[in-house]
């Protein structure tokens, strides 16, 4: 049987899945991803099944069926389906063009360290802390590669390109500014970046196969796979091409023998054997008889990998006064704020594996990777950095994106009211008592009014009423004083409601805003 066309089928459905989830954080619209991500994200195993533990649904069942496939076929997912699988073979195909190295070399089953670590996270995410999964899991880890190391590659391409087309007339593309650079997370994933080029090199699949926790889950189940692919040794001549293109280095060459559980399906041992010494074996086959699929069961794996596939500026000004004095008192902050939706703290760091999809859909890049604010189980997991941004009162678009439910989707009329912290004022900050000059940044660009001006010593000083504020930093962001805001936003440790003002004070409010002219 010829089984030939199986690794570019298969070259097809990595390219399927891995052009969209690519282009969901290099999306400068912040449409693509907000409309199309969970369709996208569906079977990426760590985040759907975070996501079925949160909120058990159809939309979080994704895993549930990677699991099914891998019980049929093997490791289906890590072949095709796992963006960072998919990178690696590119890193591989690039390497082997630039470089003399040409082969693949049999690996050793680490097997006591690959199970110490998926044990170890499995208990750190029992106890309620996610630092193993957001620093292996091969999804987030490639969603923060994408951020951090080719988004700003293509945005000072996309820049480059803009500032050519309007020295023609030409606005198609329009310029995009990154606010700031996290230096911690840029060089973790850098460093992660060199781990895995250089373990691709010297080790093929070695990643997927001892590090990743998703490899050795869907290695133990990829043992009691139903269809296996096998070396008949009846007809193997023992060239050893197999085991020269074998990525996982799993097939014993000796032995003729091909661990199964280490085998990520790319089926590039079906392209190479020239006697057709491999093929595909049920688990009611025996050794000596030639493994042969029957021409319904190989259309039965056509249509199943073909119907897994998934059809698949805006910037707040800041105020123009400058203070004169440096402000002197640090700002308090004891609780750091988590985006509208994750509802708390504690269910948010729990939850969230800092895979950066909502740090690069992030419109007003308000959502920026922490580095310790949240403790080292937070490491990398978005925060809400009001130095660098503010949260646009008519965006929810990091809730509709999050796969693993650590953000939940919200509509936007609730998310105008979820008050995720409260503004705090520092009076002996404020250039108004310091200075004894007019400024009101923060009044004027506080959404919901809960910022106003009042009378204070013949000008007007801020003054916060608390019960409308909803935390979006808005009035932080604004504040001009340095190195301390005058006004800062204290995290709500739980999520609360805040009021609506009344129509007066919005109506008044607009009124003051008008221009006399």
């Amino acid at each position: 049987m010829n089984y030939i066309y199986l690794k570019k089928i298969r070259i097809i459905v990595s390219l399927l899945f891995f052009i969209p989830i690519t282009f969901l954080f290099l999306d400068f619209s912040f449409h693509f991803a907000e409309a199309f991500s969970k369709e996208i994200l569906f079977l990426q195993f760590i985040p759907s099944l975070i996501s079925f533990i949160s909120i058990v649904g159809v939309t979080a069942e994704g895993f549930i069926l990677i699991i099914v496939l891998t019980l049929l076929f093997g490791r289906i997912y890590c072949s095709s389906i796992c963006p960072l699988g998919t990178l690696q073979d590119i890193i591989s195909f690039i390497v082997k063009k630039l470089t003399k190295r040409k082969a693949y070399k049999q690996n050793v089953d680490f097997v006591r360290t690959k199970y110490s670590i998926l044990i170890l996270v499995i208990l750190l995410f029992l106890f309620g802390n996610i630092l193993g999964i957001s620093l292996l899991d091969p999804y987030s880890n490639f969603g923060r590669i994408i951020t951090h190391l080719v988004r700003p590659i293509a945005i000072f391409a996309n820049n480059f390109t803009s500032s050519i087309l309007e020295s023609f007339n030409n606005y198609s593309l329009f310029p995009f500014e990154i606010k700031t650079i996290s230096l911690v997370s840029f060089c973790f994933t850098f460093i992660f970046s060199i781990g895995i080029i250089s373990l691709v090199y010297f080790k093929g699949r070695l990643f997927c196969n001892t590090l990743c926790p998703v490899g050795t889950i869907l290695g133990i189940t990829s043992k009691f796979s139903f269809i296996k692919i096998s070396i008949d040794k009846m007809h193997c001549t023992s060239c050893k091409s197999c085991t020269r293109v074998c990525k996982a280095g799993c097939i014993d060459k000796e032995e003729k023998n091909i661990d199964f559980s280490r085998c990520v399906s790319c089926y590039n041992c079906f392209s190479v054997c020239p006697s057709g010494g491999i093929s595909f074996k049920s688990q009611f086959q025996k050794d000596s008889v030639s493994s042969k699929f029957s021409t319904s069961r190989r259309k039965l794996l056509t249509r199943t990998l073909l119907i897994s596939v998934l059809i698949s500026e805006f910037v707040l000004s800041q105020s123009k006064v400058s203070p004169k004095k440096a402000s002197k008192i640090a700002v308090p902050q004891k609780n750091h704020v988590t985006p509208p939706g994750s509802d708390n703290l504690e269910i948010f760091n729990s939850k969230c594996t800092a895979c950066h999809l909502c740090i690069a859909a992030c419109p007003t890049q308000v959502l920026q990777p922490a580095f310790l604010e949240y403790g080292l189980s937070g490491f990398l997991q978005p925060k809400m950095d009001y130095q660098t941004s503010f949260c646009n009162y008519d965006c929810k678009i990091c809730s509709d994106i999050c796969p693993t439910g650590a953000i939940k989707t919200i509509s936007l009329d609730r998310k105008k009211t979820v008050q995720i912290g409260i503004a705090k004022f520092i009076k002996e900050n404020c250039i108004v008592e310091t200075e004894k000059t007019e400024c009101g940044a923060c009044s004027e660009h506080c959404p919901t009014k809960a910022v106003k001006m009042v009378p204070y010593e013949k000008i007007t000083i801020p003054e916060v009423h608390e019960e409308y504020c909803i935390g979006c930093g808005a009035c932080e962001f604004a504040c001009p004083t340095k190195p301390h805001k005058s006004i800062y936003i204290e995290g709500n440790v739980q999520h609360k409601i805040a009021k609506i003002p009344p129509k007066e004070t919005l109506e008044n409010q607009l009124k003051e805003d008008e221009f006399p002219f």
